[in-house]
């Protein structure tokens, strides 16, 4: 049987991944950039988000519009987002349309001019989504968090970047930007559907061979400190993250890990929602997070309760802490490989995700890995391991962001004495 997944590196070092899926009619292409806020200088906070903005602003041959009106008359999709690692840009589209899909990631990423009007009005829409998320108490808590997890270094930046930051962005620092991190060794093509795999590659040999001749970028460092950040605010919830230090994507405890975030609040039957939420209603919403990245990662919880509630749910959420230390039962270790699982297998119904999925895999690893390997790496964990992981995460210094009417919340000396009791 062919395989249906197969990869090409072009002589620029620009690497190609493509799964065939004969089944569909559908066909998802993306670019993946590896620069994010991770790679940024203080000065230029958020250029990797604004210059995702920017690329869909104009180009040589198509206008703002131009490029949106291509893709939805033939019903397509067209998308970017931003993270601390990656920068992607994506197109669905149905298959016959591939051709004018590659053509448009290739032209926003090679020939975007930058025009002046553009950014300026691009800069206001920055402007008000950076006032939006801070009007947002359950979004702007996790930037606070990260901060406080990561000090003083682009790890703990905002990927939206800062107000003042934003208003003095210059057109040359993002021209800069994307000329030293947009280049072929530091980008990876994925596409997913029903594909040729021959045609990719001619299409995207075309498309992107005006892409920078750079060197692929090296992240800047991520030095886990914790620490706490705690903002009173007259709301009717207090917002609160408490975090660890997690395991990373090539850590060997990864899978118990992701794990050990499932069973511990990763859904209604978790110990966090049945004890917190079901048993004491301390919470409306209470779930845990596994963050991972490429050298380390955040293990985090999230709640958001009452303010009469708050000092009694630190309390008991430091008491399942301790306990998933200790053990785990066989029943919620199936429960959580079926869930981890079931959510793998599902995502790749999807084009996207299986998109998604290869550009992942390639960029932080090297080589796309089959799915039954992560499968059997995911039976293979036991109890065991999960307590093991648990241990080894929350001997971590806490990190703890809290956000509303936060007085009865417990400062972070005391959270590190209840932890170390």
């Amino acid at each position: 049987m062919t395989d249906p997944i197969a990869i090409t590196t072009l002589p620029s070092g620009l690497t190609i991944l493509t799964e065939r899926m004969d089944r569909v009619e559908t066909v998802s292409f993306g670019a993946y950039v590896g620069t994010g806020t991770r790679f940024e200088q203080a000065s230029e906070n958020g250029v990797s988000h604004f210059l995702e903005h920017m690329a869909f602003k104009g180009t040589h041959k198509r206008s703002a519009v131009e490029i949106a009106e291509a893709i939805e008359d033939v019903g397509g999709h067209i998308n970017a987002y931003t993270s601390r690692e990656q920068t992607a840009y994506y197109v669905k589209l149905l298959k016959g349309d591939i051709a004018l899909g590659v053509d448009i990631i290739g032209d926003i990423l090679c020939h975007s001019t930058f025009d002046a009007a553009e950014l300026e009005r691009e800069r206001g829409v920055i402007l008000q989504e950076i006032g939006q998320a801070n009007d947002t108490p359950d979004d702007i808590i996790f930037d606070h968090f990260q901060q406080a997890a990561y000090p003083d270094q682009p790890m703990g930046w905002p990927v939206l970047g800062t107000e003042a930051l934003i208003r003095g962005m210059k057109r040359d620092t993002l021209r800069d930007y994307m000329a030293a991190h947009y280049a072929p060794k530091n980008m990876t093509i994925a596409a997913a559907g029903n594909i040729d795999h021959a045609q990719i590659v001619d299409l995207v040999a075309q498309h992107f061979a005006d892409l920078p001749a750079a060197e692929a970028a090296l992240p800047r460092g991520a030095d886990y400190g914790g620490g706490q950040y705690r903002e009173a605010r007259d709301l009717d919830q207090v917002h609160i993250v408490l975090g660890f230090p997690g395991v990373g994507y090539a850590d060997p405890d990864f899978h118990a890990g992701m794990l050990l975030s499932t069973l511990l609040g990763g859904g209604m039957s978790s110990r966090l929602f049945q004890e917190i939420r079901e048993k004491r209603g301390l919470v409306y919403s209470i779930y845990s997070f596994a963050a991972p990245c490429r050298d380390s990662g955040l293990f985090g919880i999230y709640a958001g309760t009452g303010e009469s509630e708050a000092a009694e749910l630190m309390p008991v959420t430091l008491a399942e802490l301790a306990k998933v230390q200790q053990h785990v039962t066989d029943a919620e270790l199936r429960r959580a490989r079926a869930q981890v699982k079931s959510s793998l297998l599902m995502s790749l119904e999807s084009t996207g995700s299986r998109c998604e999925q290869l550009a992942r895999q390639w960029q932080m690893f090297g080589r796309v890995i089959p799915v039954a390997e992560i499968v059997e790496k995911i039976d293979a964990v036991t109890e065991a391991d999960v307590t093991k992981v648990a241990a080894k995460i929350f001997s971590g210094a806490p990190t703890i962001a809290t956000l509303g009417p936060i007085d009865q919340v417990p400062q972070i000396n005391t959270i590190i004495d209840r932890l170390a009791a």
